[in-house]
This record gives structure tokens, C-alpha cells and sequence, in this order.
């Protein structure tokens, strides 16, 4: 009984195939959230894999709802002693649209299949091989040790891919029974696919429409061109009005006053990698004076999502009444999230765009979270993955992308440690999402030795209540 023997049997259990084999049946579920038929799949994931596997290991498991969610949630503990350390975990088994016409020949979003030494399938790296890594880790260390060592909470979502609509009031509503010393859960890209990642918050993220109602219908432009105002080259300077031709935003009130040291010290050896099939980074593109990681993990950025006017897929010669745009901001702690479209009230008036309307989407806005990376769970948790693995962890403040983690840290009041088990490449919302298996079989062996080494003591000391 070793931390050692531990990490073997996990990649026993890899090489031997069972963990494809409990993979492949979890990805051949079609649980996509957006599509209204799926709505027996996603309360069949839950009751056919997520609360056998929980209680094979132990767990009491109770099937939660809430009136402003569209889908139930499962909530798994298992509690051995109320004076040791407790791990809250999170996954979500809902997914993007599978998107099954647009998957290379031979492959299918619901059927695990290899490819070019790369395992596809819709899930498998978001979330289902992620939470499906922790899971096997926990019972890892069951099996060897014979008890956890510590107490474990874990809540599996159907509606993330949807902005998790109800997850922050059902923590509200079981604070008490969801409480817990930090949060350890796994999902989003490593910083490199060869490199072990932690990261301890996400950007947070509005979307928002800009609209340009001119008139009634189009208008001949050999007769009325240079009479009547064009919308869609108005809404184009206005848009040209909040970033720089090379990305750099123009609004003070929505970029940090400052880069915190912690978070620049965090971030000076960390090189953003997509692998071989990721874009190249242009380094003349956002803010100047940063580094490639200081401005995707520490500063904010601006994106136009889609743009439209007049009939783009049969153009006319006539000028158009309307022009829209869908748009994003990604924002870090320390931009008032109430402020950012005030901020772009005030910006568009004072540019001479009043006639631009702002409309914010029905999607759930993120918030920005991250804690400090000098944090001594943080420090406990990067020090096992660097045994386990060998290597030397990239601390992230925060992701790039955005993950409900306001919910945890704010409501929950948990510290949030996540360990990635995906790649930037890996097709993640697109057809033929993918990972190596070298990925899975390294984050199953890092995950089982961090949950080993919290069961074994020598963990931070916990606060008092």
C-alpha cells in the first residue's frame, strides 16, 4: 500500500483498456444540452453512469433540481471523518452539439474511436473524459489504500453548455451541505499539451449585440447612395472605435488598472502552445508590453463574433437598412462587470454613435475569479502533480476561457484548484474534439497521486470556521 502502488494500478487500469472501455460508453451518450430532444439523455447519464460509479466507490448520491435549471444534478459524498480535510469536485456531462455531418469520414461524435494515435469523440475533452479522469483517480486510491483519507463532494451538472442556468442558486440553496475546505476539479485545455497545468479561476465573459436600425427596407444604391446613411459602414467605425487595428482596446473601464506581480511572477515561464494543429500566435495582435501569456491569462480582449448587413449570401445593389454585430469581452478580476456596458453607452456617445443600440444576450454572463497563486493549497497541489509527473506545472491565475467558478469561490467561499486534462488543439465545441491518450493516461496518474497525497496528511492547515 504506496502512493506509488497507487499510481501504478492507475495506469494498469489505463494501459488494460478499461478506462477506454468506461469512456466510450459515457461518450456514446448523446447529452447535448442545447437540443430540447436530449433532455432523457442527460437525466440518463446521471442515473446510468455518474450514480452507479459513485456508489461503487461509497458515495451517497441524491438528484438535485431547481426551478431555473433545465436539466437535474447529481450530488455524490462521501464522508469518513468530519475532521478531515474535504474535497468539493465538479464535472458536467451535458455537451456542445455533436455536429455529426461535418466529423471526418469514419467518425462519429457518439462512438470513442482512433484515429491518427488520437482518441475522438463529442466529450472527451469537455467534460466527460475530464471528470471521468478524477473519478477513476478517487477509486484509484480506494483500492489501495481501502478508504480515501479524506471527505469528498462531488456535483455532476447537465446544463453548462447552456451558462449553467440554476447552478448558482442550487449552491445557495445547499451552502451548508455543499461546504467543503477547496474545490479540485478538472476541465478546459493545459497551457501545453506536454506540460501539466493548474489554473485557479477564469475570465469572465459578456456577450452583447450592437444594432444599427437606419430605416424600412433596402434602398437602390445608384439612386440613393451618398443621400442616405449606410448601417453597416456606421456600425463598422463604431466597432473600429473600441480596439486598435491590432486589437488593443480603447475603453479604460475594461482593462485592469494594473498586471498584479503574483500574477506576472505565475506567468513569466508560461508559453501559450496550441500544438501542431493550433493557430500561430501573432505577437502584434492585443495589448502592447505583454507577454503572449500575460495577455490571454491577465488582460482582457475584445472579440466581434459575427457581423451582418444586407443579405451576405445573395447581395443586392441596394443599401441596407440594418446592421448587427454579436460581441464579447473577456475580462479579468478588477473590471466592474456592471460597468461594461455603461462604459460602452458613454464611449459610443462621445464617438459620435448614439444611434448604435446595446443589447445584452440571453447567455449567463461569467464572472472574473482567480486566487492567489502564492496560496498555500496551490503550492501543495502543484508540488504532487510535479512528483507524480516529473514535471514542472504552469500556474495559471486564471483561464482563458470561462468556467462558472464565481459560484464557487463567491457563494461557496472555496479556494479553486483546477488541473486540466485537455489541449488547446483539441477541437473542444467543434466537429472532431479529440485528445492524445498520452493527456488521459498522464492526467489519470497525476490525479490519483493528488488525491493520494491528500488522504496521506502533510496538507495545508485548515482554517477555523
Amino acid at each position: 500500500m504506496s502512493r506509488a502502488a497507487a499510481i501504478a494500478r492507475a495506469e494498469k487500469h489505463f494501459d488494460s483498456g478499461e478506462f477506454r472501455k468506461i469512456l466510450a460508453r459515457r461518450i456514446a451518450i448523446p447529452t447535448e444540452s442545447q437540443n430540447p430532444e436530449r433532455a432523457q439523455a442527460l437525466s440518463d447519464y446521471l442515473s446510468a453512469e455518474m450514480q452507479p460509479a459513485f456508489e461503487a466507490m461509497g458515495f451517497t448520491c441524491r438528484t438535485l433540481t431547481h426551478p431555473r435549471a433545465k436539466a437535474p444534478f447529481l450530488f455524490a459524498e462521501r464522508i469518513e471523518d468530519p475532521a478531515l480535510p474535504t474535497v468539493f469536485g465538479y464535472g458536467h456531462g451535458d455537451v456542445i452539439r455533436g455536429l455529426e455531418p461535418e466529423w471526418k469520414d469514419g467518425l462519429s461524435p457518439w462512438k470513442l474511436a482512433e484515429h491518427d494515435g488520437r482518441w475522438y469523440g463529442r466529450g472527451i475533452a469537455d467534460n466527460k473524459g475530464q471528470h471521468t479522469i478524477n473519478m477513476q483517480a478517487m477509486a484509484n486510491v480506494l483500492a489501495e489504500r481501502g478508504r480515501l483519507g479524506f471527505n469528498a463532494k462531488y456535483l455532476i451538472e447537465m446544463g453548462e453548455e447552456t451558462g449553467s442556468p440554476g447552478l448558482k442558486a442550487l449552491c445557495e440553496a445547499h451552502r451548508e451541505a455543499f461546504a467543503a475546505d477547496l474545490l479540485i476539479a478538472s476541465d478546459g485545455p493545459r497551457l501545453r499539451p506536454d506540460r501539466p497545468t493548474v489554473f485557479l479561476g477564469s475570465r469572465g465573459s459578456m456577450n452583447f449585440d450592437l444594432t444599427i436600425e437606419a430605416r424600412q427596407g433596402g434602398h437602390h444604391s445608384g439612386n440613393w447612395g451618398g443621400l442616405i446613411s449606410n448601417p453597416g459602414i456606421q456600425l463598422a467605425h463604431a466597432i473600429a472605435s473600441l480596439c486598435g487595428p491590432t486589437g488593443q482596446i480603447r475603453i479604460p473601464e475594461w482593462v485592469p488598472a494594473e498586471l498584479p506581480a503574483s500574477v506576472r511572477r505565475a506567468l513569466a515561464d508560461c508559453e501559450v502552445d496550441g500544438g501542431a494543429d493550433g493557430p500561430e500566435i501573432e505577437p502584434w495582435w492585443g495589448e502592447p508590453g505583454l507577454s503572449p501569456a500575460e495577455r490571454v491569462f491577465g488582460w482582457c480582449s475584445f472579440e466581434v463574433l459575427a457581423y451582418k448587413t444586407g443579405n451576405p449570401d445573395t447581395p443586392v445593389n441596394a443599401i441596407p437598412p440594418r446592421a448587427w454585430a454579436r460581441c464579447q469581452l473577456r475580462f479579468v478580476v478588477g473590471i466592474d462587470p456592471s460597468q461594461i456596458l455603461p462604459a460602452l453607452r458613454r464611449h459610443l456617445d462621445r464617438q459620435g454613435f448614439p444611434m448604435v443600440k446595446i443589447a445584452a444576450t440571453r447567455e449567463e454572463m461569467f464572472h472574473a475569479t482567480r486566487i492567489d497563486p502564492d496560496d498555500a493549497w496551490v503550492q501543495w497541489a502543484v508540488a504532487s502533480i510535479a512528483q507524480t509527473s516529473g514535471k514542472k506545472p504552469a500556474i495559471l491565475p486564471n483561464l482563458g476561457g470561462s468556467l462558472p467558478n464565481d459560484i464557487f469561490t463567491d457563494v461557496l467561499g472555496l479556494r479553486t484548484v483546477w488541473v486540466p486534462h485537455s489541449y488547446p488543439g483539441c477541437s473542444q465545441h467543434a466537429p472532431n474534439e479529440h485528445l492524445p491518450p498520452e493527456i488521459l493516461r498522464e492526467g489519470l496518474a497525476m490525479m490519483t497521486g493528488l488525491y493520494w497525497d491528500l488522504g496521506a496528511g502533510g496538507t495545508p492547515k485548515r482554517e477555523a470556521a
